[in-house]
């Protein structure tokens, strides 16, 4: 950091002794260039050469501070840079002038010539701007490139994206990059040239460019485009023998628009799914007006879902973050790298589990929540069907505590985390999950406290998806186990999830459930073999592939509604609304205690009874598991 400050301390000094010297220079040149080089020597006698320099440094000096024109990389200078000592130019050139038209009837200007302001004007915009983009003409110019050490690249998109990172690998002292071309499916931009570097084709013509020009590495610089562009450019990648695929960051990444060859990352998964980008679709006006400084409270707050959604409701400025999990590793560092990111933002870290009713209490009337977002619960399906116990003890009555504690200290909204498994569900885990949506539907009838219920798919990444097994599968040789070729799953980034469910409940009036859209499913199968490629890997041949046979209370294929509840569309195209037949709270309530006593017993059978007679849909998948 004391590097840093010195550095720019330094780069401040040289402007400022350069701008001092050129302007005095672009004064005197503009007398010479006025008077033909024979400047008549009243000039000198009467200090006219001496005043205009003066008065030059003292308008231009701080309108070119007050422009940030000593505050920019020299490496990386640009048009924003030369359109500001523009506008600092025609800036010092009115000032100029308003003192000569104020002060014309002083015997000191009387005889000046007024083109001496212009020509000076038009000399410091030239030699000032010049020494400013001098080093980037230098490194253009006379660059050495390394070509030895340095990759052939291709690059995908000639748009903005491509620019700043065929700009940034120019620029780079001791690039590895060598850009060879762009290709790009614009018509206006073939054969068009960038910073010196050609828009060699299309997209389809990756193979033909690659091969001809012995590229070795692909960066596709199309952080707008849909998935299924993506897809393209990266088989005909493959196609072209590249192992080396790179991306830029989709725009929901990318800070304050400006990408560099830092923030590449190789292609993942997430990047092939098929989905347009959600940004797309949010209005992050009403999420930072529900947000914004208001007390928030995160359950499992340690877990896939529960960290991200910490990360991005930070971003929203809430006067306090509660997180609270369990897992106190977890805890510990999503509270670190919130601090660490967002150091003014007040974060109070709770290891607590969410059944501890007395415990809960006490947080609650301590902390006084305005927002509660509930993600803790127990979510894997075979591991709950072996103890369901567990499933009906976190799921339903974790979430009752949870849920009636914030009725009763005035919660204004409660946002209850679901899931698709809790359509017609087949397991214990996804009919405990409906179980919480039937109960935040009856306390939403009871106070000012709206309950709003989000239900979604399968998210990428997270500790209970099936990509960190395939990972490990992968990274020990295979196989890969599929518990059925047709097996289909709808699939969602995290980032996605969290902000489409922050969405839903700015938008929630209170008992809804939300659905969100998931896409298209996704089989299983594919998803497989995409992350054996991606892995630098050929599917059965470097990598096996078996099918297993699916695990109890597992679904080939899951629904995100019932046939009886259809959907409503919303403002947003990315959520819907889902028809909701009306809960009877007393049945629901015996249904609960059954259930307490039952779980008490730990007698499976007994479990599944009470739940299929609350939800008429659920049918128990059971497999033998010898």
């Amino acid at each position: 950091m004391f590097s840093l400050r010195r550095n720019t301390k330094i780069r401040f000094l040289f402007f400022l002794s350069a701008d001092i010297i050129l302007i005095t220079l672009s004064v005197v040149f503009a007398f010479i260039l006025r008077f033909d080089g024979q400047i008549p020597s009243q000039y000198f006698e009467n200090g006219n050469i001496l005043a205009i320099i003066i008065l030059s440094l003292l308008f231009s000096i701080p309108i070119f501070y007050f422009f940030r024109l000593y505050f920019f990389s020299w490496s990386y200078v640009s048009a924003h840079e030369l359109i500001a000592l523009f506008k600092a130019i025609i800036t010092i050139f009115f000032f100029l002038t308003a003192v000569f038209l104020i002060f014309s009837g002083q015997q000191f200007f009387q005889g000046f010539p007024r083109s001496i302001i212009i020509i000076s004007c038009f000399l410091i915009f030239v030699f000032c701007g010049g020494i400013r983009f001098s080093k980037r003409v230098w490194i253009s110019l006379f660059r050495k490139e390394e070509k030895n050490k340095a990759q052939k690249v291709l690059i995908v998109g000639a748009g903005d994206a491509g620019e700043q990172i065929l700009r940034n690998m120019i620029n780079l002292k001791n690039s590895l990059f060598f850009p060879i071309g762009f290709v790009d499916d614009n018509p206006v931009k073939s054969g068009i040239t960038i910073h010196g570097v050609k828009v060699l084709g299309k997209i389809k013509d990756i193979p033909e460019i690659a091969s001809k020009n012995e590229i070795k590495q692909l960066i596709i610089a199309l952080p707008s485009a849909g998935s299924d562009t993506i897809k393209i450019a990266v088989g005909l990648g493959r196609k072209a023998g590249l192992q080396n695929i790179k991306i830029v960051p989709t725009l929901n990444e990318i800070i304050g628009g400006q990408i560099s060859i830092k923030d590449l990352r190789q292609i993942q998964v997430e990047d092939l799914l098929g989905r347009d980008p959600v940004s797309l679709f949010l209005d992050k006006k009403s999420i930072e007006d529900f947000i914004r400084d208001k007390k928030v409270l995160i359950t499992g707050a340690a877990g896939s879902i529960g960290s991200e959604l910490t990360r991005q409701i930070a971003k929203f400025q809430p006067s306090l973050l509660l997180l609270l999990d369990q897992d106190e590793t977890g805890i510990f560092n999503i509270s670190e790298e919130i601090k660490n990111k967002f150091p003014h933002l007040k974060i109070t870290s709770l290891v607590a589990d969410i059944c501890e009713e007395e415990k809960i209490r006490r947080i609650f009337n301590k902390c006084r929540p305005n927002i509660v977002f509930h993600a803790a619960a127990y979510k894997h399906v075979p591991l709950m069907e072996k103890q369901p116990d567990e499933a009906i003890r976190n799921n339903i009555f974790g979430a009752k505590i949870i849920a009636e504690t914030a009725l009763n200290f005035g919660t204004e909204k409660f946002i209850f985390i679901s899931t698709d498994k809790a359509v017609n569900p087949s397991s214990i885990m996804g009919a405990t999950k409906r179980i919480g949506e039937m109960l935040c539907q009856t306390l939403n009838q009871k106070n000012n406290t709206k309950f709003v219920s989000v239900r979604f798919g399968n998210v990428l990444g997270s500790r209970g998806s099936v990509i960190p097994i395939f990972k490990e599968q992968i990274k020990r040789g295979g196989p890969v186990e599929i518990t059925h070729p047709e097996m289909k799953r709808y699939f969602m980034l995290i980032p996605e999830a969290c902000l489409l469910v922050m969405q839903a409940g700015a938008m929630g009036r209170g008992g809804e459930v939300f659905v969100l859209d998931m896409g298209r499913p996704i089989k299983i199968l594919d998803l497989a073999r995409e992350m054996i490629f991606l892995s630098g890997f050929k599917p059965d041949k470097d990598i096996p592939i078996v099918f297993t046979k699916p695990r109890a209370g597992e679904k080939l294929f899951e629904e995100m509604l019932t046939a009886e509840e259809g959907a409503v569309s919303t403002q947003n195209q990315k959520i819907f609304k889902a028809n909701l037949s009306a809960v009877d709270k007393e049945k629901l309530k015996q249904a609960i205690e059954k259930l307490k006593a039952a779980a008490a017993r730990n007698s499976k059978e007994e479990m599944q009874d009470i739940l299929k007679e609350e939800i008429p849909s659920y049918k128990p998948y059971e497999v033998d598991e010898n």
